[in-house]
């Protein structure tokens, strides 16, 4: 699916996605990524919802957003309450969606100027 961002507001924006892969700034991903709206984007170290850990909460953390958005693959998973006690002590809010929805999300919030991150599992079809 294809995704309209406005391209003079310059802020990082997915553009696209589907099985496979995420499209942002026009650019295709086929792995995971941690992306904010003004940051870098970051290949993110994690194949599946499965395999998330606390080091992986932590890096989220690092970045200090407002909010972060969470996409779990193709369907929405909760992560397990001791990966989540990172952002919590850190009082960074969060959100657990499927990768879809969180695509969606994201552009929203950052159209909106919040500084969000987006840390995204990419699945493979």
């Amino acid at each position: 699916m294809k995704l309209q961002s406005d391209p003079h507001s310059g802020a990082n924006t997915i553009t696209g996605y589907g099985d496979g892969y995420v499209e942002i700034n026009k650019t295709p991903y086929s792995h995971a990524v941690l992306l904010s709206s003004d940051g870098e984007i970051q290949e993110w170290p994690v194949q599946s919802f499965d395999e998330l850990s606390e080091a992986d909460f932590s890096q989220m953390a690092a970045l200090k957003p407002e909010l972060i958005i969470i996409g779990t693959g193709k369907r929405q998973r909760f992560p397990k309450p001791e990966l989540l006690k990172t952002l919590i002590e850190a009082k960074i809010g969060f959100e657990v969606m499927d990768s879809q929805a969180a695509c969606r999300t994201y552009n929203i919030l950052v159209g909106e100027g919040r500084q969000v991150l987006l840390a995204l599992i990419v699945e493979a079809i």
